[in-house]
């Protein structure tokens, strides 16, 4: 099968925009394998994600789509390569471990680069994979200070988006604005409930009869950032919070990946501070 290539618009509504990008593909000789579209009602944004096949030329293609579509048009092509990523993780070792068995089996469309921890403990399951372990301390620093020698070692790998895989630190707004709509976190919770520090404990005490897991995109706002994927389980009276926490472990990760899948496949839109997926 040829290589495929995936088109993303979004821009303005308005009537015949699917004929005229789909003109455009056609009058290039492409031919679409997939699509998808979506209007937002609430502020008239049309979305589109295309994927097709066929040799062409990128900035001519994107030219004659700029000419069809409504001015300022966000137009983007992508040719599904996988994405250059680094892992940020404390002490837990259940998504981490997850994603690198995924990596070496080549689940993920990603290139894991490296894993960054304030704790020594994962590096020796990091380095069974063959990949870089970074342990950088916050002991004795301050937020600050740490966070910037995390950047620094960010900043070597030049990572394409960065994953915190049970990272158990509050980030600052500065550090999350260097990885804007590019940082993805896992939260321990159905959000929006219980956001924050020891959700399981809070569900635990407010007698929940579901818990889940919450993947998202992280902005300056604790938890609050543009939601990716989520899942649950049941769970009843009988359980404490630690057999709460053990049972949504399973949870986490599979959500993690699952968020780590549509996002390097290009199928997540960020739209103020929701998404839009085309799953």
């Amino acid at each position: 099968m040829p290589a495929s290539h995936i088109l993303l618009i979004r821009c303005s509504d308005e009537p015949g925009l699917v004929f005229k990008i789909t003109g455009v593909l056609f009058a290039h000789g492409l031919n679409i394998i997939r699509n998808g579209e979506f209007v937002e009602r609430a502020d008239n944004t049309f979305f589109m994600r295309t994927e097709f096949a066929g040799p062409f030329e990128a900035e001519t293609l994107t030219g004659e789509l700029r000419q069809a579509l409504p001015a300022a048009a966000d137009i983007r092509l992508s040719d599904n390569r996988p994405k250059n990523i680094v892992l940020m993780a404390t002490k837990e070792h259940h998504c981490l471990s997850e994603l690198l068995v995924r990596h070496a089996f080549g689940e993920l469309n990603a290139r894991v680069l490296a894993v960054i921890s304030n704790y020594p403990k994962l590096g020796d399951i990091t380095r069974q994979f063959g990949l870089p372990f970074h342990h950088v301390s916050h002991e004795g620093q301050t937020r600050e200070a740490h966070e910037q020698e995390v950047l620094a070692v960010l900043a070597g790998y030049q990572p394409e988006f960065v994953v915190l895989a049970k990272y158990m630190r509050i980030l600052s707004s500065e550090f999350v604005a260097h990885y804007a709509n590019r940082l993805i976190n896992i939260h321990h919770s159905f959000l929006p409930a219980f956001v924050g520090a020891s959700p399981y404990a809070q569900a635990y005490a407010r007698g929940v009869k579901i818990i889940g897991a919450t993947a998202h995109f992280v902005n300056e706002q604790l938890d609050q950032g543009p939601i990716i994927a989520q899942s649950v389980i049941p769970i009843d009276h009988t359980q404490s919070a630690s057999e709460m926490a053990q049972a949504g472990r399973d949870v986490e990760k599979i959500v993690l990946a699952r968020s780590l899948q549509l996002v390097f496949a290009e199928q997540v839109f960020v739209h103020h501070n929701k998404t839009i997926i085309f799953d």
